[in-house]
């Protein structure tokens, strides 16, 4: 690792010329694995309906006939995610970090009962809804919070420890589901032990603090202080309550509440918002959650009919989910975010092409029976995983958490979490009816388009963030908003500096 000289930054050594690493601090380590149970949620709810919904067909007749209800099933907790993650903001910034994360958890186990105990699909459905709600809520909050209790050196592979806990939920799943299907009522236990993790969070975060930047923006500094003086050495701590009392003194500098209207009034915020938005969309348009909600059902479709080996060939690719994600803790702080977001554009654009062709090239006589192209889909959505889950995983949810200035963090994460879930409704509730209309490999090409517009997305508007300060980052949109500092981070931030 290399020390980075740049002028306001506190580079990769404290005081006492100690690398701060990912496990140098237990504290935060902690802090970081409970808040991330929130994705954990999110996670093992994206997964689970994968598997269920294949049992939930075989209990409903009018489910098992209706590819809009099936979609309707798996994207209403996308109704919901959207909601809580547009609420969200509002609560992370009204009521803090801990308290978004602790109604989370209670939204989200009351939908899991009601799922368990659904009578007929409608029922399904509200419960669907509810545990959307808590998903939303803990997508805004999580990232947030572990960016706010993380040393600017290793803030990126915290947050990105937020996704290791998404992927590993999303591998639980399928281990559940794999787990459930000789059990009576199948569905109804994959659906409803997801309410387990919810409760035991719930109860670890009593214990733990509110965000120290937070506390120290909105209500109590000398709180803020005890906090940060678990996170940073006596010198560090000096210097994080200086830049925070800048942060402070600037706010109410501005003399005004913060507005949303403010995000498209401001030009330095609407950039800040349109990369962070543009990338949460582009998560979801290149085709992750199609690849996670209906794993199964594509490899169905690509001939494995059983259920069972469906799902241990969707648990393969979960389990490489995971491995990619642990992966892109290490890369996101040594090789950069947007570096790792092209490189894994670049895979994904390869792997859906692959993917369309398998299905576009596999005779119409051959489906429902496994042939070469079958393996070739089953390696498409291998590769898929393997390229997706180190760069395009993470590094949205990353960047989000900390190119926002501390007055609109929550709201904007807010904002852009919400159009996250709202692409990702999109792509959920169109994939299967896509599929058959256009078929599977046309929608798969289709796919593989999006993913190089992403590509270009990347290199024209998303900055480098690696090792910045949360104040130099929003010197970089100031200098952008200012027509300076045209270069892809530091680049910017010194251009900038030396033109204004």
């Amino acid at each position: 690792m290399t020390i980075e000289s740049m002028p306001g930054s506190s580079g990769y050594l404290d005081a006492g010329d100690r690398k701060v690493t990912y496990f140098s601090n237990p504290y935060v380590l902690g802090l970081t694995i409970i808040a991330g149970i929130g994705g954990l949620l999110f996670g093992y709810d994206t997964g689970v309906i994968s598997g269920a919904l294949l049992y939930i067909k075989d209990d409903f007749v009018e489910v098992n006939q209706s590819s809009f209800l099936q979609e309707t099933i798996v994207s209403m907790a996308l109704v919901g995610a959207m909601i809580g993650a547009a609420a969200g903001g509002w609560i992370n910034d009204a009521y803090g970090r801990k308290k978004a994360t602790l109604s989370a958890d209670v939204v989200f186990t009351l939908g899991a009962i009601v799922m368990a105990a659904a009578p007929d699909p409608y029922v399904l459905i509200l419960g669907r809804l509810l545990v959307g709600l808590g998903v939303g809520v803990a997508s805004v909050t999580a990232p947030v919070y572990i960016a706010e209790a993380s040393p600017s050196e290793i803030r990126g592979g915290l947050v990105s420890t937020n996704v290791l806990m998404i992927t590993g939920g999303q591998f639980l799943s399928y281990l559940v589901n794999l787990a459930f299907t000789e059990v009576p009522g199948t569905w109804r236990w994959m659906l409803g032990v997801s309410g387990v993790p919810a409760i035991v969070q719930f109860c670890l975060m009593l214990f733990l603090p509110e965000s120290p930047r937070w506390l120290y923006m909105k209500k109590d500094k000398s709180e803020a202080v005890v906090v940060l003086s678990k996170i940073y050495d006596p010198y560090r701590l000096e210097e994080e309550l200086d830049q925070l009392a800048t942060a402070l003194e600037e706010e109410r500098f501005r003399k005004q509440a913060v507005r949303y209207s403010d995000v498209f009034r401001s030009k330095e915020l609407r950039l800040a918002f349109f990369a962070g938005a543009g990338l949460q969309a582009f998560q979801q348009f290149t085709g992750i959650n199609t690849v996670m909600y209906y794993s199964p059902t594509i490899v169905q479709m690509a001939g494995f009919s059983s259920n069972q080996l469906a799902l241990l060939l969707s648990l393969i690719v979960a389990l490489m989910n995971a491995m990619g994600t642990i992966l892109g803790i290490y890369l996101i702080d040594h090789v950069g975010r947007r570096k790792l977001a092209l490189t894994s554009l670049s895979g994904v654009i390869v792997s859906l092409v692959l993917l369309a062709v398998a299905f576009i090239l596999q005779p119409s006589s051959t489906m429902g029976t496994t042939g070469v192209y079958g393996w070739i889909a089953v390696l498409g959505l291998a590769l898929y995983i393997a390229f997706f889950a180190p760069g395009m995983g993470p590094v949205p949810w990353t960047v989000n958490s900390e190119i926002y200035p501390e007055a609109y963090r929550g709201m904007c994460g807010g904002m852009s979490a919400t159009v996250n879930w709202i692409s990702n409704l999109i792509v959920a509730q169109s994939f299967l009816s896509l599929a058959e209309a256009v078929g599977t490999g046309a929608t798969f090409l289709i796919l593989a388009v999006i993913a190089i517009a992403a590509f270009g997305f990347v290199v024209a508007f998303v900055p480098e963030t690696k090792g910045l300060t949360f104040e130099e980052v929003e010197r970089i949109w100031k200098a952008r908003a200012r027509g300076n500092g045209s270069g892809s981070g530091r680049e910017a931030l010194l251009e900038g500096e030396n033109q204004s």
